[in-house]
């Protein structure tokens, strides 16, 4: 049976002005996936997770959630899923489970009920013994952990999720991966999540990767790192370009150069450590080996390192 397409997005275009934000993007998001939307802060993640939410109307092209246009019929699709943003949404004033109490109420939860699932999902978080206590009091992760909750509470069929590990300590980040595994085995809950997180990308069924407005590359994340050639080495030279030509024709090795430093991909990298270093003593100043990452991915589609993609776009910002 074919299954169930709980994200359709179809040549999405949106633009601020003259700059595009997102650049005709298209792709399916079937039920019960965890898909998470990888790129550096600029990428066009916001803007999409906006979008999706029904926060902002598109450019161009479209996006329907379990075949309603997000666009045309808006109400007719919030009640079917729980979003979590990236600025907090809790009153300060409330304790954590008078928070996730209220919440319910706009979902029709009552009693006892809605009480006794608000306290199991607090404990989920940790927060058990942090459910009277008033929000404001609770630092930045705690509070990020009582969003969770709350979006969490109404059992939605589709869970957005903005960059939800922001303000996690790496103890919580797992535990919230282990809650969404929990929600699509037991509910069927799809999710679709923001982040700039290696390993919270990695956790994901398919990565959709994103930059500067553009879908770069998309697929489950293992899949997306045999792409790049089995190992990767990077090194540190004296004349990154120089050496670069000289391993082409030398050794008939491509290479390219990344924010200056050489890469090189191959099955057997390691393999070519020892002639690298014999072959070029006085040019190789050090070499690192290691198995292909996202980042590698995020390298190998746009020929630059994640980090400095996210400063060039915060430059151009400023």
């Amino acid at each position: 049976m074919t299954p169930e397409i709980a994200v359709t997005v179809r040549g999405l275009t949106h633009t601020y002005g003259e700059r595009i934000a997102l650049n005709a993007i298209s792709f399916e998001v079937p039920r019960g996936e965890i898909f998470g939307l990888l790129g550096p802060n600029g990428g066009g993640k916001t803007t999409l997770f906006r979008i999706l939410t029904t926060l902002m109307t598109p450019s161009g092209g479209e996006a329907s959630i379990f075949g309603i246009q997000v666009a045309q019929d808006p109400a007719a699709i919030r009640g079917r899923f729980g979003v979590v943003f990236q600025e907090p949404g809790l009153d300060p004033k409330l304790t954590c489970l008078e928070n996730l109490i209220h919440h319910g109420r706009f979902y029709g939860m009552r009693g006892s009920g809605l009480r006794n699932e608000a306290l199991a999902l607090l404990g989920t978080f940790g927060l058990a013994e942090r459910a009277g206590d008033l929000t404001e009091t609770l630092s930045g992760g705690l509070r990020r952990r009582v969003e969770l909750a709350k979006a969490l509470l109404p059992g939605p069929d589709l869970l957005f999720l903005d960059e939800p590990s922001t303000g996690l300590d790496p103890g919580a980040r797992l535990e919230l991966s282990a809650e969404l595994q929990r929600l699509r085995k037991e509910r069927g809950t799809t999710v679709v999540l923001t982040t700039h997180f290696m390993e919270e990308a990695d956790r994901c069924d398919r990565v959709a990767i994103l930059h500067k407005g553009n879908l770069v590359t998309m697929g489950p994340p293992e899949e997306l790192k045999k792409s790049v050639g089995g190992e990767v080495v990077v090194i540190q030279a004296q004349d990154p370009a120089g050496l670069g030509e000289k391993l082409r024709e030398r050794l008939g090795h491509e290479t390219r150069t990344v924010d200056g430093s050489l890469r090189l991909e191959h099955p057997r990298a390691h393999e070519l450590i020892p002639r690298i270093v014999e072959a070029f003593p006085g040019e190789v100043k050090s070499l690192t080996l290691g198995r292909p990452t996202l980042e590698d991915v995020f390298i190998q589609k746009t020929g630059q390192q994640f980090w400095n993609a996210e400063e060039e776009t915060a430059g151009k910002a400023a």
